[in-house]
């Protein structure tokens, strides 16, 4: 079967509209890791993403009769441009079903390039129904945005590009899954060619449909999937894509929102470019591998290690976010919450043990007459500097939580550091996400019991596609059976964070 996908990919058409892109050294990052890390940069496409060879290639292996009728596809971004702009290079009709909850900056690429926008439903899925419709009603040919055969060896292009522009050793390619087009591709021709390259796909801990269907043997449903990664947010792989997969890939690292931060800055220190979540996902992956190896006792040194930065396409308003998380995530920012006696002197004693470390972070509040709480970050310079931070201070008789892992901490505390009410008494306290759109937290508040008093709100709006909020609620214990049917019917992600160590000692 790799012999088929090998002559696809030799035969595919994607240079009409695709260009070679480059496959460049990133020197500081492998000064950093000990290897030589390459990015193949599909982020300079016209599109801004690899996307356009599998629409193109499908597209130029359609029927005349067919393309005279036209094409359609759903997608809420880079898929739409490159079937958009294939549709434009041969001059035939393009709809696209976009989510009504499509950022502005994608509809109006599409519409530039001549793509025939159809806004509908909320979600992705939603589109995609919509869009089987409209190609029965109006006799339209759907182009898959990943499970294709001619879509996957379009794709596979980026591997044959890869192989031919560096001849030497490569230990290992790392490649971003979403349904899994881009790997079935890459994978299909590089085992075909040089079989002793590691194909390594890279998912983030909350979007890990194709790692949890390798690991079952059979393609997984996810119930829900992480919209930080947007272009990798699939909650089920594709059918051929699946099975190229079990065939050819060796192994999958999932990887968390601070890794993929830290990814874009680094993508960024090394080329000057803004890469989106899903553009650095696979850079993201190959440092977990490296660390990964490190901490196994078996480093991996002076080897070749290629990333596909597979696009960039990132709304801008997201950049406050991902700052702010990149620290964390490449283990330059710890967080602690310390408790100090409140008596003379010991204030100056806890600051003297922080010494001449560059504090990102500090907060501060008279608690109550025998002890003082501090929320404090630090520049770190790696991930075993926590621990030992955090050791030193109980040394001293400072009482130390370590929260650099702890999402509450990172995502409210930190803004909210101020103190305890006698108010607050019988309070729940809980985390929810949900999909960032208009209306949407006034929709959230409306579903909440009119009678339940909320004692605490935080909410950031910080660009993402995830809103997150936390909530302090004062529930009568006779109404808890309809607080948790509440919690069932809601639809939203949430986490019980009443007795999370970090809320009892600041809020």
């Amino acid at each position: 079967m790799s012999t088929d996908y090998l002559q696809k990919i030799l035969t595919a058409r994607v240079y009409d509209v695709a260009i070679e892109s480059p496959l460049e050294l990133a020197p500081t990052l492998s000064q950093r890791m000990d290897n030589r890390i390459y990015f193949k940069r599909e982020d300079m496409q016209s599109v801004f993403s690899f996307k356009l060879r599998g629409a193109y290639n499908k597209m130029a292996h359609l029927e005349p009769a067919q393309l005279k009728r036209g094409v359609i596809c759903a997608s809420a971004g880079n898929h739409a441009q490159g079937v958009a702009l294939s549709a434009a290079k041969m001059g035939c009709r393009a709809v696209i079903v976009m989510p009504t909850t499509t950022p502005p900056v994608k509809i109006e690429a599409v519409k530039a390039r001549g793509g025939e926008v159809v806004l509908f439903g909320d979600s992705y899925s939603d589109a995609y129904q919509h869009a089987l419709a409209l190609e029965k009603k109006h006799k339209l040919t759907f182009v898959h945005p990943f499970d294709d055969p001619y879509v996957i060896a379009g794709q596979g292009t980026v591997g044959m590009e890869i192989l031919r522009q560096h001849p030497g050793p490569i230990h290992a390619i790392f490649v971003a899954i979403g349904g899994g087009g881009l790997i079935s591709g890459v994978a299909a021709y590089v085992k075909a060619v040089r079989p002793d390259i590691k194909i390594i796909g890279v998912q983030t801990t909350d979007s890990d449909a194709m790692a949890r269907s390798l690991k079952a043997g059979r393609r997984v449903t996810l119930p829900d999937v992480g919209l930080f990664s947007d272009g990798t947010a699939v909650k089920l792989v594709g059918e051929e894509t699946f099975r190229l997969a079990k065939m050819y890939v060796d192994d999958i690292i999932l990887v968390d929102t601070d890794a993929v931060c830290a990814a874009i800055k680094d993508v960024f220190q090394d080329t000057r470019s803004i890469l989106e979540p899903a553009g650095a996902l696979a850079v993201a992956g190959a440092k977990a591998y490296v660390e990964r190896a490190r901490a196994n006792k078996k480093p991996i040194k002076n080897e070749t290690l290629v990333s596909i930065a597979c696009g960039a396409n990132m709304n801008f308003d997201r950049l406050g976010f991902v700052s702010e998380r990149a620290e964390v995530g490449e283990a330059r920012e710890a967080v602690f919450a310390v408790t100090i006696p409140e008596e003379r002197g010991s204030f100056k004693r806890f600051c003297e043990l922080i010494g001449p470390r560059n504090v990102t972070e500090f907060n501060y509040r008279i608690s109550d007459a025998q002890a003082a709480h501090v929320f404090v970050g630090m520049q770190v310079s790696n991930r075993d500097e926590p621990g030992k931070i955090s050791r030193n201070f109980e040394k001293h008789g400072f009482k130390t939580l370590d929260l650099t892992h702890d999402e509450l901490a990172k995502l409210h505390i930190r803004h909210l550091v101020g103190g305890k009410s006698p108010l607050a008494h019988d309070e729940l306290i809980y985390r929810f996400e949900f999909p960032e759109r208009p209306g949407a937290l006034m929709r959230f508040l409306d579903s909440m019991a009119p009678n339940w008093n909320i004692s605490l709100f935080h909410y950031r709006n910080q660009g993402g596609d995830v809103g997150r909020i936390l909530v302090g609620l004062q529930v009568p214990k006779k109404e808890m059976r309809a607080f948790r049917e509440f919690l069932a019917t809601l639809g939203y992600r949430y986490w019980d964070e009443s007795d999370n160590p970090v809320y009892k000692l600041f809020l």
